[in-house]
């Protein structure tokens, strides 16, 4: 018998301490021919559950196999505030804009609260006394003060009256920030973008919140049989929230007049307040956003501003897409975007997605550089951009990713530099014109050329230039940058 041969064999060559961890195990010594029968059977059923278990884990890795093939993973890296959560924001409306739409309540939240603060702000910039520190006619801030109460057309007053009109707003902005959890993470710790001088907090805070669909959840609506959901919200989650709207449309007239005063414009100027510390667009169109009945427009959410501390995943299915053949539509396609924290502190947590990515698209803000970090007032934003970039590029893990790099903000680039601020002031190695043109064609090269010196294997750099609050001008580059994974999926799923 084959069985017994092979016990006699392992049996010959054992000496002594039986070896641990062998199957089937050796037979007892002096084992009778019935307890070697029921040996026999025991090991039959046991290898009988092993092959069962061990072909369940196969098809286990060979479904999770097909079905990374059929997602597409895309991870968002650069700076605070470099537009990575905007550029998803852009994907969701072209390629996925009912599931966007679904969640309008969120982001009407989110939008209220960044017009909420913004007020809020402005009233505590032109009500704030003289400090001590600011002593003497050198001080802006002491000159501007006194300005206030003689230069301009009775300013006390109306800062006065529209104190005491807009207090409701304070309730409003806790009301909000509560109901989005926003208030568990400290404003300063968003990471935004210090001015050249390297003052940093003179702005409006953002909504920061922690990573994860939660705060998207709290306003989705309440479905059927959702009875925990039900309980969260008749226990003090969506009364007060829709009491804050009623108190926005009281207090929507004279947000309107502050905002257009001419008198409180003055002030603002004296203040060194610009549209960029506040959400200027929103207080442009205050009269609509603020009224009871309001819906958020796309380009209402494109402009939402909303910080995340810590990944954000977001799952997008394909609702716009087209189709290639009768065998392939990209309708139903899932992408999986991972939308990351650019502070410095924060990336750290880049690299344990670096391994399970089908591209990178990596941001990077062109007016940063007349900025300073955050973190580090003495490290310009474009200048870290490359040195980040050049990590990037340099991983081992990235060989096979897809690269995809998009300067951002070119509006605010070409104003600045209409401006007359000198980019080459910043930038020592530029020397051409100072105008929009040479300068992206500048940063072009370099970004290539660090591309090309700091890969491990050479790869295409798919690089695309876009402003992100600008649907019309992103939609091309969103189309540009939806061939090229079109071609890396169909390439996995073996189609071309």
């Amino acid at each position: 018998m084959v069985e017994g041969k092979g016990w006699r064999g392992i049996s010959s060559t054992r000496a002594g301490k039986q070896p641990e961890n062998v199957w089937p195990p050796y037979p007892p010594p002096d084992e009778s021919e019935l307890e070697r029968a029921v040996r026999l059977e025991e090991e039959r059923e046991a290898k009988l559950i092993s092959d069962a278990i061990d072909h369940a884990l196969e098809v286990e890795r060979q479904t999770l196999r097909r079905e990374r093939k059929l997602e597409t993973k895309l991870l968002l890296l650069g700076q605070s505030e470099s537009g990575k959560s905007t550029m998803l924001k852009n994907f969701q409306i072209h390629f996925a804009p009912n599931a966007l739409r679904a969640e309008s309540d969120a982001w009407r939240t989110v939008i209220h609260l960044n017009l909420v603060r913004s007020v809020n702000f402005l009233l505590d910039v032109l009500t704030r006394p003289p400090s001590n520190n600011y002593a003497g006619d050198s001080s802006p801030t002491a000159s501007s003060f006194s300005n206030r109460m003689s230069a301009t057309p009775q300013p006390n007053s109306d800062l006065r009256r529209f104190k005491l009109t807009l207090s409701p707003l304070r309730q409003v902005e806790v009301i909000l920030a509560k109901y989005l959890s926003a208030h568990e993470i400290p404003s300063t710790d968003s990471g935004r973008a210090a001015s050249p001088t390297g003052s940093y907090g003179a702005t409006a805070a953002d909504v920061t919140i922690r990573g994860g669909r939660s705060w998207r959840a709290l306003c989705q609506p309440r479905q059927e049989g959702d009875d925990e959901g039900h309980s969260r919200h008749s226990e003090g989650r969506v009364d007060p929230v829709e009491n804050a709207r009623q108190i926005l449309d009281a207090c929507r007239a004279d947000v309107v007049l502050m905002w257009t005063s001419v008198s409180m414009q003055a002030a603002l100027r004296d203040e060194g307040v610009s549209r960029d510390d506040v959400c200027a667009f929103f207080l442009d169109d205050a009269d609509r956003i603020m009224q009871k009945d309001y819906e958020p427009t796309f380009d209402d959410i494109l402009r939402a501003r909303l910080q995340t501390d810590g990944v954000e995943e977001h799952h997008l299915t394909m609702e716009t897409g087209m189709s290639t053949s009768a065998l392939f539509s990209e309708n139903g396609q899932h992408w999986i975007f991972y939308d990351v924290g650019g502070a410095r502190g924060q990336r750290a947590s880049w690299v344990p997605f670096f391994e399970d990515v089908n591209a990178i698209i990596f941001l990077c803000s062109t007016s940063g550089f007349n900025e300073v970090l955050a973190e580090d007032p003495t490290v310009n934003r474009l200048l870290d951009s490359f040195t980040t970039w050049k990590t990037i590029c340099s991983s081992k893990l990235l060989v096979s990713v897809q690269f995809i790099l998009i300067l951002n903000k070119m509006d605010l680039l070409d104003a600045r530099l209409k401006a007359g601020i000198q980019f080459s002031h910043y930038v020592k190695s530029y020397k051409d014109e100072n105008d929009a043109e040479h300068v992206t064609e500048y940063l072009k090269r370099k970004f290539s050329a660090i591309h090309r010196h700091h890969s491990p294997e050479p790869r295409k750099l798919h690089m695309h230039s876009t402003c992100a609050i600008d649907m019309d001008t992103t939609s091309a580059v969103l189309l540009r940058i939806r061939d090229t994974l079109l071609v890396t999926y169909l390439a996995a799923m073996e189609l071309i």
